[in-house]
């Protein structure tokens, strides 16, 4: 007789704390999204500076100085939105009605409740929602696979813990609650998955540092600018004009610009079967450096194959007829029987009697009343299926079982799973009483049979092309390490890998935990909290760890790697936690997302030099203009120059970017040689022709010979500092568009900044944004849209001659390295890439 609890003791229970009350949300809500996107440092800063100038008349420069904010900021508050409704979905419990025993009576109550201690009963088809133990006499068999992925029934008897976010499918069983609320497994795995993470690439991680680093030099220059107005008594409306300049030295297009790349990266991956549900997943695919893996459903495709059938006796072609009207006449299938099937397919036969295969006994029997008549191969009588050593005590006269045990050990040591078939004449000694059914003595032995697991097809040659890539696998596992390590051999990681069991590592502290983690190739008899702690302890090593589940018991590694990806059948749970979704179930899709994640990181390095050398050339140019006295550029001149040397190249930058090897490490050197060479001639060059245009235009009566011979009009007088402005704006349009042609050289020639690409877009583009200047210079609509001048003949030719000898005096700074000796530095251990041959698969889009 169960003894359940009383009213008032639950409510004593509940007081205490026990009570099974809902986790609380977790995630983040819809306006700590907005706010943490929207109230940024610069975002408030470049705000301001745009209200400051509506208020002073200047719509137009107010409006452009906040577009680009008001861009990215959307960019991230929908891509965030998404990922929070994602991961709001997931739910292991469905909160249903549950049957609870209280004050002695069964009655239907709420799962809120449930204190610690109370009874619960569960039938076929309830959910088990709280952790415990079964009680009493019952028995049942339980689905397990929301929390191990495994498909096969567990049986549950007294003594048996259940966990929550299980199901019952047959039978019937008491439990006791133990676990309640945020302590049940189900809840924590929920808790979990549902939690936020945002997890920066390496290439993120820089990028956030320079725009960090810009950041406190624009703070900086901000002090300098408002000391200079008051000490010069600039007006206002200028005054915060060209603090908005200073402020778009923080490249914010770079965010729209890795928006754009990722986006275009999911775009290309999907057609090779992985769906992207973290932008930055793709790019971050490139920096792996140990993958993480299961074996069933990752390596093998979770189905069996028979590979072997040796008879005792007879031939195998009889044994083959017996297995397969056994395997068709079960009224339970499994992996096995459908193996079996796929291999001998009979016609079924009527049962007397079945005992299924139970994990317990370790096998399963049926028994057939059908008297041979020559059409049928079933003999009259019990036929079992099972572990070979479980059916030895049964056996009438093992034949030579030394023998049979030395072959069961050499099939078992390449990875394959070995049954006996065994045979008992009379059907009527078959009773089925659950894990408590027994065989009789005097079995006939008739065989041995071997399955193994289906590798998938494409295992070898994936797990090779990460190997090749400096990547190294790690397979863990719930099954026995030897099992998993025959696999492994199979899909060619080789014979000298290293085994870890979990019970060895369930005894080890936290440093030999550790190096086993780095060192072993093979887990085996690993639990879900094992695996979280081996992707944690990888990590902790500075391992860069992409791990790839399928079951619940996956959410939480998933959730500590850098690199989540899930299989489209595993688990609603992990494939909402994954930042990349097999939608085949092949991690063969991953090395074409490698390329990709080479093209994205190529490409924002390009992106980030031009940038880079806009910033430093910027700030030399206006912290020189505080000591000259007359500021570079107007606001919306500024604008121009980032749309047409940085904006939208680098938008196409994004679009044409070539995969190829990268640098794992810091992109440090490699920027240092391209920007310094560029950046200090174009500000000396710049500041020469800036105070030249202007010096030309301050001489009396200084007549401009361009109008008169297009125009026949009179000798006009030219604002000196405005047309100066303006010269210098095409100068450092002209010169910003040479640098998109040396960051993809076409030929040659070109190259010194970086290396060969033979890639001609990024030139034709750099001559049509060219031209497009020279119009808007033209078009007085446009000219005043963007604050210019039109530049006369004199101005055009110190412009143009300017550029000519910047192309050539950068170009021999970038071939023989002079900055780079005169400060004794050796930059040259950059990484740069190879000009291969891309697959036409990947280069096509």
């Amino acid at each position: 007789m169960l003894t359940s609890l009383s009213d008032e003791e639950a409510a004593a229970r509940r007081t205490r704390g026990e009570g099974n009350v809902a986790p609380p949300a977790t995630g983040r809500s819809y306006w700590q999204i907005l706010r943490e996107n929207l109230f940024t440092f610069i975002n408030i800063t470049l705000f301001g500076l745009g209200f400051a100038l509506a208020l002073l008349g200047r719509w137009l420069d107010a409006i452009v100085s906040t577009c680009v904010i008001l861009t990215n900021v959307v960019v991230s508050v929908v891509q965030e939105v998404r990922a929070k409704r994602t991961l709001d979905k997931i739910a292991l419990l469905t909160r249903p009605q549950v049957t609870l025993i209280r004050s002695g009576e069964e009655r239907e109550a709420p799962p809120d409740e449930i204190v610690i201690g109370d009874i619960l009963k569960v039938g076929p088809g309830d959910q088990i929602v709280v952790d415990g133990k079964v009680v009493g006499s019952s028995r049942m068999s339980v689905d397990e696979s929301q929390l191990t992925g495994e498909s096969n029934l567990v049986e549950k008897k007294v003594g048996d813990p259940v966990y929550s976010g299980s199901f019952c499918v047959s039978g019937s069983a008491y439990y006791v609650t133990e676990k309640v609320g945020t302590q049940s497994l189900a809840n924590q795995i929920t808790a979990g998955a549902r939690a936020f993470r945002r997890v920066l690439t390496p290439l993120q991680g820089q990028i956030n540092l320079v725009i960090r680093i810009v950041l406190l030099i624009v703070v900086y220059f901000e002090l300098l600018m408002v000391m200079n107005s008051f000490l010069k008594r600039i007006n206002l409306a200028q005054s915060v004009e060209n603090s908005a300049i200073i402020a778009s030295l923080v490249p914010n297009g770079l965010f729209l610009s890795i928006a754009v790349a990722y986006a275009i990266g999911a775009v290309r991956i999907i057609r090779f079967g992985a769906l992207v549900q973290q932008s930055n997943a793709i790019e971050s695919l490139s920096n792996v450096d140990v993958l993480c893996m299961d074996k069933t459903g990752t390596l093998t495709a979770n189905r069996l194959q028979l590979n072997s059938v040796q008879p005792f006796e007879g031939d195998e072609a009889q044994l083959r007829r017996i297995l397969g009207v056994m395997a068709t006449s079960t009224a339970s299938p499994n992996k096995t029987t459908e193996a079996i099937i796929a291999a001998c397919p009979e016609q079924a036969c009527a049962l007397v009697t079945e005992v299924p295969f139970s994990s317990a006994r370790k096998w399963s029997a049926v028994a057939f009343d059908q008297p041979a008549d020559g059409a049928s191969p079933v003999i009259q009588g019990i036929y079992i299926l099972g572990a070979p050593e479980m059916l030895r005590p049964h056996l009438a006269e093992p034949p030579a079982w030394e023998t049979i045990s030395i072959e069961v050990s050499a099939l078992a040591t390449q990875g394959l799973r070995v049954l006996g078939v065994a045979h008992y004449p009379d059907p009527q000694a078959l009773e089925d009483r659950g894990d408590d059914s027994t065989l009789p003595d005097g079995l006939q032995p008739l065989g041995l049979i071997s399955l193994s697991d289906v590798l998938r097809p494409e295992t070898r040659e994936t797990l090779q092309s990460f190997i090749s890539a400096g990547v190294r696998p790690k397979i863990i596992s719930g099954d026995n390490p030897e099992t998993v390590a025959a696999l492994a051999q199979q899909a060619g990681l080789g014979p000298d890998i290293k085994l870890v069991s979990g019970v060895d590592l369930a005894q080890m502290d936290d440093a030999a935990f550790t190096e086993a983690a780095v060192s072993g190739v093979i887990f085996g008899r690993i639990t879900p909290q094992q695996k979280e702690r081996l992707v944690q302890s990888l990590r902790s090593r500075g391992h860069y760890v992409a791990m790839i589940g399928d079951g619940v018991n996956d959410v939480l590694s998933l959730k500590q790697a850098n690199l989540g990806v899930a299989m489209q059948s595993g688990s609603q749970a992990t494939r909402s936690v994954a930042d990349i979704v097999l939608m085949e179930d092949s991690f063969a899709s991953l090395a074409p997302a490698v390329l990709e994640g080479q093209r994205i990181v190529n490409g924002m390095t390009d992106i980030l030099r031009l940038y880079l050398t806009r910033i430093s050339t910027m700030g030399l140019l206006i912290v020189s203009s505080l000591v000259i006295g007359f500021f570079p550029l107007a606001l919306r001149q500024g604008s121009l120059i980032v749309l047409l040397s940085v904006g939208i190249p680098t938008v196409a930058l994004a679009l044409w970017a070539r995969p190829g090897a990268t640098s794992r490490g810091n992109l440090l050197p490699s920027l240092l040689h391209f920007v310094l060479p560029p950046m200090l001639v174009s500000t000396i060059i710049g500041l020469v022709l800036f105070y030249g245009v202007y010096v030309l235009l301050v001489t009396p009566l200084h007549i401009d010979y361009w109008d008169l011979f297009i125009r026949t009009s009179n000798p006009i007088i030219h604002t000196p500092v405005t047309n100066a402005q303006s010269a210098l704006s095409a100068f450092l349009v002209f010169a910003g568009l040479l640098l998109v042609i040396f960051v993809e050289p076409p030929t040659p020639w070109w190259t010194g900044g970086d290396v060969l690409s033979g890639d001609w877009r990024p030139t034709w583009l750099a001559l049509g944004l060219g031209a497009l200047f020279i119009l808007m210079e033209l078009i007085p609509p446009l000219r005043n849209l963007f604050a210019l001048e039109r530049l006369g003949a004199v101005e055009w030719a110190l412009v143009i001659g300017a550029t000519v000898v910047w192309l050539f005096l950068v170009r021999l700074m970038w071939r023989t390295r002079i900055l780079e000796r005169l400060v004794s530095v050796d930059i040259d251990s950059h990484v740069s890439r190879e000009t291969e041959e891309i697959p036409e698969e990947i280069e096509t889009v």
